[in-house]
C-alpha cells in the first residue's frame, strides 16, 4: 500500500509544479506592449504628445528609426509646442477611446514676448499671459533650424540610423523627435510599455509540489524498508551435524571466509543509495524555489500606513517654474565654458551669446581694454559648478528668468557668484544679464523650491518696503549723500563693502587731486540709476530679491581756460577715449549690478545688499 501512496504522491507533485512552471513559462503572457507609429517622413519634427506616452501605465520606451541622424528630446508639452510654432510638424496625438494617430501641423503665430504676471493679478493675469504666446493674426512661415542643444529640452539624446530612450514621463511633458533640422524626421517610431505579468500561484504550486514529492519519496523509502523486512517464512533446514568450533583467527585468514565487517558495508551502501535518491529532489526543489520571484506568490501583505510627509503647496494660479534644476545646472555648465572661450579669445560677439544687459557691457568694455593694455586684468571667470541655489521664474510665457547661485570648484577662496539668467523667446539661450558676487558672510533670504519657483515681483509693487523700479535712484542717493540721503534708514549699511569701498575711492582720489597743489582742475562724483530694467522675484517672507544697475560716474575738468587734463596714470581711460589729455576734461562711468533683498511693506527689516560687481563701462572727452 506504501507503495500505492508513493505513487500517488509522485502523480499529485508532477501535476502542481508542472501546473506552476507552466504559469511562469507557456501559459504567462507578453511582458511589454508595443504600438508603432508609421508617419508620412515629410516633416523634419515630429512631436508625441505625452497623452500618447501615458496611454499606459509604467514606464516609457521610445525608439525612433530613420535614415542618417536621429536626435530626441523631451520637455514641457507647452514649450515644444513654442518652439515648433512658427513651422510644420507631424504630431501624434491619441483620441479618446485610445487610438493613436498622427497628423501635420501648420505653424501658428509666433509666440510673443509677454510681461510676467504680477503677484497681484493672479491666475486671470496668468491666463491671459499664456493666451497673449500666440498672440498675432498672420501665421509666421516655417523656418529651419537644428534642434540639438536648446535650453528648453529637459534632455536630448542623439543616435545614428535608430535610437532607443527609456522614459518614464507625465502627461505634462512630450518627445520631439528630428534629423538635424533640415532633413525628416524619422518616419518610424515603437513605442512600448511594460505589462506587469504575475502569477501568483506558481509559487505555492512549485512549493506544493516539492513537498508532496518529497512526501513521496519518504513513503517510496518506507515501502522498500517494509518490503525487506516483511518477506515471507523460510523452510526449517535439515538437523546438521555437531561439528567443531573453528578457529577463525587461523582458518578464515587462509579460506577467504567472510568476516563480521560485510554487513557493515552493505549498510554503508545502502545508506548512500538512500541519500543519492533524496539529495536530487533536494537539489531540484532548491532551484525550483530559486526560480521564484516577488510575483509569482499571493499578494498577501496588509497595505501598509503611509507615513506622512511634507508638503510644498503651491499657490493657487501659480505657473509652471521655468527650469528644472538639472537644467539649470546644464545651462550654467554651457554658458561657462561659452564665457570662458570669449573670455580667452576676447570675443564680444561669442560672449554675447551668452550674456546680455549689464553683465555684457562690462565684458565689451575689458575686452577693449585687455586687447589695448596687456596687463590689464580679466573679469571673473563664470563658474560651472556646483550650482547651490536654482529659483526659477514662475511663468509660462516670454521672457522667463531663473536666478541661480553657484560656487566655484576650482578655487574655494572665490565668493559664490549670483547670476540672473534670462530667456527672450523659446528658440534663444538664456543669458546672463546681471552678473555679481556675494558679500562676505552673506545669508540669503528663504527661498521657494526650485520645482516650485516663485513669481516675478512688477517693478512697481506696493507690497515691497522700496518698489523695485525706485531701488536703483534710492541706493544711488545713499552713495551720493550717505547719512543726509533720506533713504539711508531703509538700508543696512554695516556690512555694505561697495558703499564704503566707493567712499574710500572717493576720498582717495580727492586728496591725490589736492596734492597737486595747482587748484587748476576738479572732480565730482554723482551715481545714478543705470539703464538695465530692474528685476525681482519673491521669496517666502513677502519680501524679494532684486537685481537692479547703477552707475557712478566721475567727472574731472579744467577751472580755467589755459589748463589742461593729462592722463598720466589712467591708462584705461586713456585707452577708451582715445586722447593722452583734454582742455575740457573726463567723464568716466563705472556700472555697478547689484543683487539686494528687499523686505516685504511693514516689515522692521532693512534693505541688505546681497551681491556686486563693479567695473569701468566707458570713458568719453567733455565736449
Amino acid at each position: 500500500m506504501r507503495f500505492v501512496w508513493a505513487v500517488v504522491a509522485f502523480l499529485i507533485a508532477a501535476v502542481m509544479i508542472g501546473a506552476g512552471i507552466a504559469q511562469r513559462t507557456v501559459f504567462e503572457g507578453p511582458s511589454t506592449e508595443t504600438q508603432t507609429i508609421q508617419t508620412d517622413g515629410s516633416a523634419a519634427y515630429t512631436l508625441i504628445d505625452g497623452a500618447v506616452l501615458t496611454r499606459l501605465p509604467g514606464a516609457q520606451t521610445v525608439t525612433a528609426e530613420g535614415d542618417g541622424a536621429v536626435f530626441a528630446a523631451y520637455g514641457r508639452t507647452a514649450d515644444l509646442r513654442a518652439w515648433l510654432a512658427d513651422t510644420t510638424f507631424t504630431e501624434v496625438t491619441v483620441d479618446g477611446e485610445g487610438a493613436v494617430s498622427n497628423a501635420t501641423s501648420t505653424p501658428t503665430p509666433t509666440p510673443t514676448s509677454t510681461p510676467s504676471p504680477s503677484a497681484s493679478a493672479g491666475a486671470a493675469a496668468d491666463e491671459a499671459a499664456t493666451d497673449g504666446e500666440s498672440a498675432g493674426d498672420d501665421a509666421a512661415a516655417p523656418v529651419v533650424r537644428n534642434p540639438a542643444g536648446s535650453d528648453l529640452w529637459l534632455e536630448e539624446f542623439q543616435g545614428d540610423g535608430s535610437l532607443t530612450m527609456p522614459l518614464q514621463l507625465p502627461d505634462t511633458m512630450s518627445v520631439l523627435l528630428a534629423s538635424d533640422g533640415s532633413e525628416p524626421a524619422p518616419s518610424t517610431i515603437v513605442l512600448s510599455w511594460p505589462v506587469l505579468v504575475t502569477t501568483p500561484w506558481a509559487g505555492p504550486l512549485i512549493v506544493g509540489g516539492s513537498i508532496v514529492l518529497l512526501v513521496g519519496i519518504f513513503l517510496y523509502v518506507l515501502a522498500i524498508r517494509h518490503s525487506r523486512r516483511s518477506r515471507g517464512p523460510r523452510r526449517k533446514g535439515l538437523p546438521m551435524p555437531v561439528t567443531e568450533p573453528i578457529d577463525l583467527a587461523v582458518e578464515g585468514a587462509d579460506k577467504g571466509v567472510i568476516t563480521s565487517g560485510a554487513p557493515a558495508s552493505r549498510r554503508s551502501v545502502s545508506s548512500r543509495r538512500r541519500a543519492l535518491v533524496v539529495v536530487p529532489a533536494v537539489a531540484a526543489t532548491t532551484l525550483l524555489f530559486a526560480g521564484c520571484s516577488a510575483d509569482a506568490w499571493p499578494d498577501l501583505a496588509s497595505s501598509a500606513t503611509p507615513t506622512p510627509t511634507e508638503t510644498v503647496i503651491v499657490p493657487e494660479g501659480q505657473q509652471a517654474p521655468a527650469v528644472t534644476e538639472n537644467q539649470a545646472e546644464r545651462i550654467v555648465s554651457e554658458m561657462a565654458a561659452t564665457i570662458a572661450s570669449a573670455d580667452a579669445a576676447g570675443d564680444a560677439g561669442l560672449a554675447a551669446t551668452r550674456l546680455g544687459g549689464a553683465a555684457l557691457a562690462e565684458r565689451q568694455t575689458n575686452y577693449t581694454l585687455r586687447a589695448a593694455i596687456p596687463e590689464h586684468p580679466a573679469l571673473p571667470a563664470i563658474p560651472a559648478s556646483p550650482v547651490e541655489i536654482v529659483l526659477p521664474q514662475a511663468f509660462d510665457g516670454w521672457p522667463r528668468s531663473v536666478l541661480t547661485v553657484v560656487e566655484n570648484d576650482a578655487d574655494t577662496t572665490v565668493a559664490p557668484t549670483i547670476m540672473l539668467l534670462t530667456q527672450e523667446d523659446p528658440w534663444s539661450d538664456y543669458k546672463a544679464m546681471y552678473v555679481a558676487s556675494l558679500e562676505a558672510s552673506t545669508e540669503l533670504p528663504d527661498v521657494a523650491a526650485s520645482y516650485v519657483g516663485a513669481y516675478q515681483v512688477p517693478p512697481d509693487s506696493g507690497f515691497l518696503s522700496l518698489a523695485p523700479d525706485d531701488l536703483a535712484a534710492a541706493y544711488a542717493d545713499v552713495i551720493n549723500n550717505g547719512e543726509n540721503s533720506e533713504y539711508w534708514s531703509k538700508f543696512d549699511t554695516q556690512g555694505d563693502l561697495l558703499l564704503a569701498g566707493i567712499q574710500a575711492n572717493k576720498d582717495q582720489r580727492t586728496a591725490d587731486l589736492a596734492q597737486t597743489g595747482t587748484n587748476t582742475a576738479e572732480i565730482a562724483f554723482e551715481s545714478v540709476a543705470g539703464s538695465q530694467e530692474p528685476f525681482a522675484l519673491a521669496t517666502l517672507e513677502g519680501g524679494a530679491i532684486v537685481a537692479v544697475n547703477v552707475n557712478d560716474n566721475d567727472t574731472v575738468k579744467p577751472t580755467n581756460t589755459d589748463a589742461v587734463i593729462k592722463l598720466l596714470d589712467n591708462p584705461a581711460v586713456k585707452t577708451l577715449t582715445g586722447v593722452e589729455e583734454s582742455s575740457t576734461g573726463f567723464f568716466t562711468t563705472y556700472s555697478d549690478q547689484l543683487f539686494f533683498y528687499v523686505p516685504a511693506q511693514g516689515s522692521s527689516e532693512q534693505i541688505r545688499l546681497l551681491g556686486y560687481r563693479s567695473s569701468i563701462l566707458e570713458a568719453k572727452v567733455i565736449p
